[in-house]
């Protein structure tokens, strides 16, 4: 198994953002992003469960309108932000990748940890 970490700065985030990055280890590279929802980070593989296809419908924009879920581009698959478990569409039941997150530094530096290989 491969770990591949990525370093995110807390204090550029506001309530509500999405944020996209990259996790990386040697020649594997993931999409991935980050959600800042009631002061909490929920991080993801940027991939639906349905197709595999990105989630974003705009770069960054991964919540629905009324931002109370994550939101598919394609076939508007709804998830719960705390967990990524889809609640509609065409993969009900499903959940998206999640991440683990920590922070650090009194709250300034958040880390993802993602394992597995492609």
């Amino acid at each position: 198994m491969n770990n591949k970490t990525a370093l995110l700065n807390a204090d550029e985030f506001v309530e509500g953002e999405c944020k996209t990055f990259r996790l990386a280890d040697g020649a594997y590279e993931k999409e991935c992003f980050i959600v800042f929802k009631d002061n909490e980070f929920y991080a993801y593989e940027n991939s639906c469960p349905h197709t595999g296809a990105p989630l974003d419908w705009m770069p960054n924009q991964f919540l629905s309108l009324d931002k109370m879920h994550i939101q598919c581009s394609t076939h508007h698959a709804l998830f719960r932000i705390n967990d990524g478990y889809c609640v509609s569409g065409p993969c009900a039941g499903k959940s998206l990748k999640q991440l683990e997150v920590s922070i650090y530094q009194g709250g300034e530096v958040i880390e993802i940890n993602g394992n597995g290989s492609p």
